[in-house]
């Protein structure tokens, strides 16, 4: 089931139920390359604006609602989203949860804060081998050494931390050139894992302040989260047009 924040559709999960799937797409045989994105209230503004990203938001496998502006703005709908899915807290939730081996390969951030990732994830988690690592910085003649290095290897997972929307963009082009199970597009995850960028305190995220401790922690984050206000009055006044012209509808 799925429901729409300003035309994008967001599936209807809880966190459980995002494990679940991730794990039944990583511990079957098939490798179709299913892609998982989460967007945000930052990341829905725009794909207002960019038709190419609006497109990839309606044809990923599986949209989790990470930020709970987009679960607020689902109020207004018939259908609502049940809790906030972090992507951050997807991936971990995966790596701690799987009880088959699982091999991962890590594409984004700086080569350090990659191999850091790898480091703590194969010290922390002993069902799950990083079998690749690429940062974040590459060019044109480098994304075919990475897409043969990646198929090479066969890994189940692959995290992509490149932002977005360059992430995700990145992903869908190369959909069904990847030979893995699952492709995620996780932002600043890798950062977090790597140790590089601590997460909020459990009380900033339990009431969907983890943006307001981050802001706190970075005040040049201001710039990019003056979107939220103009995120909050384009939901509403959406609202409103959807109920007047139904009102219009009704009158007839």
């Amino acid at each position: 089931m799925k429901t729409e924040v300003l035309n994008v559709p967001i599936d209807v999960i809880s966190n459980n139920e995002a494990l679940e799937k991730s794990l039944e797409i990583l511990y079957g045989d098939c490798r179709e390359n299913k892609i998982i994105v989460t967007p945000n209230p930052e990341m829905v503004m725009r794909a207002q604006e960019d038709q190419e990203f609006m497109h990839i938001l309606k044809n990923a496998d599986f949209t989790i609602p990470d930020g709970i502006g987009v679960v607020l703005a689902s109020k207004f709908n018939e259908v609502k989203l049940k809790e906030r899915v972090a992507g951050c807290d997807l991936v971990l939730s995966i790596l701690k949860n799987t009880q088959k081996i699982i091999t991962v390969y890590i594409f984004g951030t700086k080569t350090n804060i990659a191999n850091n990732a790898k480091k703590n994830i194969e010290n922390t988690y002993k069902n799950v081998k990083v079998i690749g690592v690429h940062s974040g910085y590459f060019s044109a003649d480098d994304e075919t050494k990475i897409i043969n290095e990646i198929n090479n290897l066969k890994p189940d997972l692959l995290l992509v931390g490149l932002g977005f929307p360059k992430q995700e963009k990145w992903i869908y082009n190369n959909k069904n050139n990847l030979d893995v199970k699952l492709s995620m597009a996780i932002g600043g995850t890798i950062d977090v894992i790597g140790g590089e960028v601590k997460r909020a305190p459990k009380i900033f995220i339990k009431f969907g302040l983890e943006w307001f401790y981050r802001l706190i922690c970075q005040p040049v984050r201001i710039f990019r989260m003056k979107v939220l206000p103009l995120f909050i009055i384009k939901v509403i006044g959406n609202k409103f047009k959807v109920y007047k012209n139904d009102q219009l509808v009704r009158r007839k």
